[in-house]
């Protein structure tokens, strides 16, 4: 295949290649952009000097836009926020003002949803379903609290929802037509993905496992080895190039953040679980004000997340995992199912066994966040012949997008009245 043609193809699967998709596309560039563009113009919460993190939700803006965050959980980053950071201050004419404010607010947006347009693609191409099918879920997932927080939010998380999303609809192309994954797109994803944030590197491996006879010959075994070795020894050497190959840092570092982020006893575990890990990132629970500082001696207003006060949320939470089982059983046998729960259930042993950063897990949504409506895709799939089981499940996912709908809406105003306040 000659390098135009592998371009072309690069290009059809990142941009809008239908009406359809260019339809989506727009819809969501449009949505978050208004809501970007009134936060950046009107608020300084996007970027204000003086605040490095938590001033909304744990995000670190202002510190990850300078620095691309701690090296040890984002050993790349650097460099990618380097160039965000640059360009912004272009536009801006090199002031942190507003413009600034708008155009790491629109770089976020675009990120978002170019990560909804992956998933609106994987829904219609991969899984073959209708149009009606792929946009309710499309929906659905577009007016989760992750993609409308991320929209705006200049942050690690943004782009590995992007990267995550486009890597996914790359290997499920590639599983589908029974292709290996090229060692330069293993290294790729491995660089950018672990990049951004270092566990993520084992998703970038995953799809291997699934390569066409892999397991039945030692020639296929030993190519796929060769290409994850070379992948991990390009992530390592700048890896470690980052840090002047002072590798101490590392474990030093990483104990400290584990100690830090690992141990919340004022909540509940299964609340924990269930407020922050599996429903803060899709509904916004109950919203907490407190008192923040630098380190400098200058004091602010922080917004985090509460777990949720009603029986309602948890009962739509419930629905929702009961959904993503029955699809994960009902297509067990489905290589692309695994790849989706395998990394999904990467998550869950770093966050929910593990218990790192359980307590703020709503920010680490965007690593698996786009696992939800591509299952439940699957699920629409495997009953594509039973008319009334797919009205039922067309039926609730409806009712359960216009409580998600209503319930955002509803936090978000709270969201605004804060920054009213003290933004």
């Amino acid at each position: 295949m000659s390098l135009k043609l592998k371009f072309y193809n690069f290009f059809k699967i990142l941009f809008p290649s239908s009406y359809s998709e260019l339809a989506v596309f727009i819809f969501f560039i449009l949505f978050y952009g208004t809501l970007g563009w009134y936060i950046a113009l009107d608020y300084r919460i996007i970027f204000d000097s003086r605040i490095p993190w938590d001033s909304y939700f744990s995000f670190d803006n202002r510190s990850i836009v300078m620095t691309g965050g701690s090296f040890e959980r984002h050993p790349l980053s650097y460099y990618f926020f380097n160039w965000i950071r640059e360009l912004a201050l272009f536009i801006s004419d090199g002031k942190t003002n507003a413009v600034f404010r708008l155009a790491l607010a629109w770089f976020s947006n675009l990120a978002i949803s170019l990560s909804i347009l992956q998933v609106f693609k994987y829904l219609k191409n991969i899984i073959k379903l209708p149009n009606s099918i792929s946009s309710l879920l499309i929906l659905f997932f577009g007016f989760f609290s992750t993609n409308i927080l991320l929209s705006f939010t200049p942050e690690n998380f943004t782009y590995t929802l992007f990267l995550l999303t486009l890597y996914n609809h790359y290997s499920a192309i590639k599983i589908k037509k029974e292709q290996k994954t090229p060692a330069l797109a293993l290294t790729l994803g491995g660089i950018t993905i672990g990049g951004l944030t270092i566990t993520n590197i084992v998703k970038v491996f995953i799809p291997i496992l699934f390569e066409k006879n892999l397991f039945r010959s030692w020639k296929n075994l030993g190519n796929a080895a060769v290409r994850v070795l070379l992948a991990c020894i390009c992530f390592i050497l700048l890896y470690l190039n980052r840090i002047n190959f002072k590798y101490q840092y590392i474990f030093d570092q990483t104990n400290r953040q584990y100690e830090k982020f690992s141990n919340v006893k004022s909540i509940p575990t299964w609340d924990m679980i269930a407020s922050f890990f599996l429903g803060g990132n899709i509904l916004f629970p109950n919203f907490i004000v407190r008192d923040k500082h630098n380190m400098k001696g200058f004091h602010y207003k922080a917004l985090i997340m509460d777990v949720y006060s009603s029986w309602i949320p948890y009962v739509f939470i419930s629905i929702l995992l009961i959904f993503i089982c029955w699809s994960y059983f009902k297509n067990f046998k489905n290589k692309l199912v695994q790849v989706l729960m395998i990394s999904f259930l990467i998550d869950i042993i770093i966050h929910c066994v593990m218990k790192f950063g359980l307590h703020t897990s709503y920010i680490y949504g965007a690593h698996f966040v786009f696992v939800y409506p591509l299952l439940l895709g699957w699920l629409f799939y495997s009953y594509r012949t039973a008319p009334k089981t797919l009205s039922f499940l067309a039926v609730t996912i409806s009712i359960l997008l216009l409580y998600m709908t209503l319930n955002n809406y509803f936090r978000m105003t709270e969201f605004f009245h804060f920054m009213n306040q003290y933004y």
